[in-house]
């Protein structure tokens, strides 16, 4: 793989992930090892994420007890001390569900590795690396310089031993539940290409069947070509649908920690907006001082982009896979074959059963969802006002 491997010039799926696959190995969340196309457990790999995962759930227990202890650790006032226990939990639990996914996770790499080695050509893989591979290491970089900035703001970056444990910890957190989050928008950005793949196809051979009808002189060529059609709808039919079954193969697997990463981004970004934004001086007073600037450059700026990158793979995804269904229904009004139209309407109907929707244990992954969370955290940021002017209603 690193001798395949260059930078903004993927020629196959290893190349490809190469960056994603080695920041996870990095953080122990990446257990396998690839031999030629195929993915195996590491067994040192695997100790490694174990010995990690069971350090981190009992750092995690030990912190949120501090936390919620009198005269612990403190982030501020309460409402900053309930996003830090709600951030640390969800995380304990992202890595827990991400150690018991080892075995299925893989499976699903090494299935959207076997279709995308037939479907992708190299030129594809060069044009979509020039995006995954500047996301992935650009990402990365700045995921961690945002942490730095974020406890350096928080007056905890001091040299102690308990204040460093906590700032790397905290940093592996944030690198485990990102690189989770950018491994799915990968593998959902080739998923997309193999769709992609499938209607240039469909689209080529509507430009065959159309010329073959306007040319009177090849008309009983075309008619004995009508072998070759079926043949290539059929293999492109059973292309789709194990396209289409990986998609739920995917929603099965990333699906509760999507809901952890959604969640979590919602979570922090209530909090904060409230915590920075709402204040109280002899009465409510909202006010956008350089504070909330500030706060609002470093992680808000990261928790949106997560969130916009996540709806937007998942989004032109959808729509990629309704442009086969359009390109479908174009041959379909081109052609007179009988034969062929029968192919054409099994397909279709097997279009229309295979919904290919990204959800996550009933959240619909797509650009509703950013309209949804733009809704629900002005909700709860109305609610926490309630609350505020309530515990000052006595004063």
């Amino acid at each position: 793989m690193w001798k395949r491997w260059r930078l903004l010039n993927a020629t196959d799926f290893q190349s490809l992930m190469c960056p994603c696959f080695t920041f996870c190995r990095i953080f122990g969340i990446f257990p396998y090892k690839i031999n030629i196309s195929t993915f195996k457990c590491s067994r040192p790999c695997y100790i490694l994420s174990t010995i990690i995962t069971c350090f981190s759930c009992v750092y995690v227990i030990v912190h949120i007890n501090n936390i919620l202890l009198s005269g612990g650790i403190s982030y501020g006032d309460v409402t900053m001390n309930l996003n830090a226990v709600t951030y640390f939990a969800l995380s304990g639990l992202m890595i827990i569900i991400m150690y018991i996914l080892i075995i299925p996770r893989m499976q699903v790499l090494q299935t959207i590795l076997r279709i995308s080695s037939k479907l992708i050509p190299s030129k594809s893989y060069q044009q979509l690396s020039r995006l995954i591979h500047v996301k992935d290491i650009l990402g990365t970089i700045l995921t961690i310089i945002e942490m730095f900035l974020f406890f350096s703001k928080t007056n905890m970056f001091k040299f102690t031993f308990s204040n460093i444990l906590l700032i790397l910890f905290a940093i592996y957190l944030e690198m485990v539940i990102f690189l989770t989050n950018m491994l799915y928008v990968n593998c959902v950005c080739v998923l997309k290409t193999c769709f992609k793949s499938i209607n240039d196809k469909l689209t080529y051979l509507q430009r065959i069947v159309v010329d073959d009808i306007k040319s009177i002189s090849v008309y009983k060529l075309f008619c004995q070509g009508n072998l070759f059609l079926l043949l290539e709808i059929r293999t492109l039919k059973k292309q789709h649908l194990i396209v289409s079954e990986t998609v739920h193969m995917l929603n099965m697997i990333f699906g509760l920690q999507l809901i952890i990463i959604i969640s979590q981004i919602f979570i922090n970004v209530t909090f904060e907006l409230y915590t920075y934004v709402v204040r109280w001086q002899h009465g409510l007073l909202i006010t956008l001082d350089w504070q909330f600037l500030d706060v609002f450059s470093t992680s808000m700026i990261h928790y949106l982009s997560k969130i916009i990158l996540l709806a937007w793979a998942c989004e032109s995804n959808k729509n990629q896979a309704k442009e086969i269904g359009v390109t479908l229904h174009e041959i379909l009004n081109s052609t007179t074959d009988k034969e062929i139209k029968n192919e054409l309407h099994l397909f279709s109907l097997q279009i229309l059963h295979c919904k290919n929707i990204f959800m996550t244990k009933g959240v619909t992954v797509d650009a509703t969802l950013l309209t949804a969370m733009v809704g629900s955290t002005t909700t709860y940021i109305l609610i926490l006002i309630q609350f505020l002017i309530l515990s000052h209603s006595c004063d």
